[in-house]
């Protein structure tokens, strides 16, 4: 959060006389932002118009929470443990087995993809939905391609939401005509648009509506903690929830982990009217890979995500360790949609705000205010975690995770990915690519096909590297062309522990 210099108040002064102060500057910076909203909304007419103001209802909400925050969230002697009962391992939730009408269960549900998000960690334009994972499949086709064969098995019709933000709609809307014919009712609804923030003046840097040229990037999509209004806005949770749906599964399009899970669904459907559960999160084991993960903390009495933005710097050693923060959240989640309605209608979704700088090609500091979804755990009742198995988070955000999901380390059948069993042992190697191979154009032509993977450890390729057709790799493998070699590893190589470097010299590790 800003501090404003407050100019003539010297430290005798009393508190009261400050806060007076601070509170008259907060309503300065306040009104000044109201009336540049409505300047922008003056910029243009009709249904665009009534799109952006129901935006800026929400912007407004935020900044002027952005404006009363001081110093981080929480306070770190408050945070407990969670109670042992409310986070519940996996097993003993699919211990229960499953009903007799899995379909009832199913047509209460609707899954809901975040899809916002562009491909600019891999080095591709347009939605990061749309690259290929696995023999010419997209992260969307894998995702119909799941929720159809549900519909299928078992004569359901569960439908899918795509959040899609400004950055992925019409490119997301141009692919779904491929669809029409598969067993999937797919809908969308836009993130909201807000205008970012300059640092200095807090005033949105924007001058008009539009998204042409300069102008579009003064709006940015404000996180997934957006989809509870955008949802309502868009009049779709109204329709879903007159068709009879109840639940929501909620996740990010890229994390390939994220299937319907029949026992979780079952859990949430079965629960006695007092008990209602209304809010799931699944959190999964921390590893040293996920130090930076939110996770569950008790606070006040709920359960609350507890993310590292939010922890004071003296303490994020301590966030860190695997051993006091034992989980965190794959954002895997499972919301009541009328407990959506209402907390949206009572106005009572209170999120942390994540305050996120950027800055603009031009030089100029700007401010975006965001949310995370899994910040409303703390206003739903009867809250659970559920700590799943690692299979259920397997994102993929770089061309090193991309290697491992083409790899004969998973399995595809029915869109859903599974760790392959000729693995002897069930833990994901872990994969470095260096910076030759983040664009996944790039990263495609290095590598003649996939390597055989299935005993590997640890793989870490750096510079430029190429791997022929059929290599196989296992245990721990590192290759290393220095600056202006090259490497070319043949065909057929099997590499066994082994170190290559420089001009291809391979040695014992």
């Amino acid at each position: 959060p800003t501090s404003f210099p407050l100019p003539g108040l010297s430290k005798g002064e009393p508190d009261r006389g400050m806060a007076q102060f601070q509170e008259m500057m907060r309503q300065q910076l306040e009104s000044s932002m109201h009336s540049e909203l409505e300047k922008l909304l003056d910029t243009t007419t009709g249904a665009e118009r009534e799109v952006s103001r129901k935006d800026f209802e929400g912007f407004k909400n935020l900044f002027h929470r952005f404006l009363q925050v001081k110093g981080p969230s929480v306070e770190w002697t408050k945070i407990q443990r969670p109670p042992e009962d409310s986070i519940q391992p996996y097993d003993k939730i699919a211990a229960r087995g499953l009903p007799d009408n899995v379909a009832d269960c199913l047509n209460k549900l609707v899954v809901v993809k975040l899809n916002g998000g562009l491909g600019t960690s891999m080095g591709c334009k347009g939605p990061k939905s749309l690259i290929s994972v696995r023999n010419e499949n997209t992260f969307l086709d894998l995702t119909v391609q799941q929720i159809e064969h549900l519909n299928k098995t078992y004569n359901t019709d569960v439908p899918l939401v795509l959040m899609n933000s400004f950055n992925t709609d019409e490119d997301t809307k141009k692919i779904l005509q491929k669809y029409t014919h598969h067993r999937v009712k797919i809908h969308t609804f836009n993130q909201s648009r807000y205008p970012r923030v300059n640092k200095e003046s807090l005033l949105p840097v924007s001058t008009t509506l539009s998204m042409n040229g300069q102008s579009a990037e003064g709006w940015y999509p404000p996180g997934h903690g957006d989809i509870y209004a955008s949802f309502y806005n868009s009049g779709l949770l109204d329709q879903l929830i007159a068709q009879g749906k109840e639940y929501i599964f909620v996740s990010n399009i890229d994390n390939l982990g994220a299937t319907v899970d029949l026992h979780i669904l079952h859990h949430l459907v079965s629960q006695p009217n007092g008990k209602r559960c209304e809010f799931i999160m699944e959190v999964t084991d921390k590893t040293r890979a996920d130090v930076k993960g939110g996770t569950l903390i008790q606070y006040d009495g709920k359960l609350r995500l507890l993310e590292i933005a939010q922890v004071p710097k003296s303490h994020v050693d301590e966030f860190k360790s695997v051993s006091k923060f034992k989980i965190f959240n794959t954002n895997n989640l499972w919301l009541s949609l009328p407990a959506i309605k209402r907390l949206q209608e009572q106005k009572a979704m209170d999120l942390e705000i994540i305050v996120n700088p950027k800055t603009l090609d031009g030089g100029l500091n700007v401010v975006q205010l965001e949310t995370a979804v899994g910040a409303a755990i703390k206003c739903f009742d009867n809250a659970l975690g559920i700590n799943v198995p690692r299979s259920r988070f397997l994102p993929v955000k770089t061309t090193s995770d991309l290697l491992l999901v083409m790899s004969n380390l998973y399995s595809l059948d029915a869109g859903s990915l599974t760790m392959s069993p000729k693995r002897e042992f069930p833990t994901t190697p872990h994969v470095k690519l260096g910076s030759s191979f983040t664009n996944v154009q790039e990263y495609l032509t290095r590598f003649e096909s996939i390597p055989d993977m299935l005993e590997l450890d640890h793989l870490t390729v750096s510079g430029d590297v190429t791997l022929g057709k059929n290599v196989s790799v296992k245990g721990t493998v590192i290759i290393i062309a220095n600056h202006g070699d090259r490497i070319d590893i043949p065909a057929g190589s099997m590499l066994e522990n082994k170190i290559v470097s420089g001009n291809l010299r391979i040695m014992d590790h």
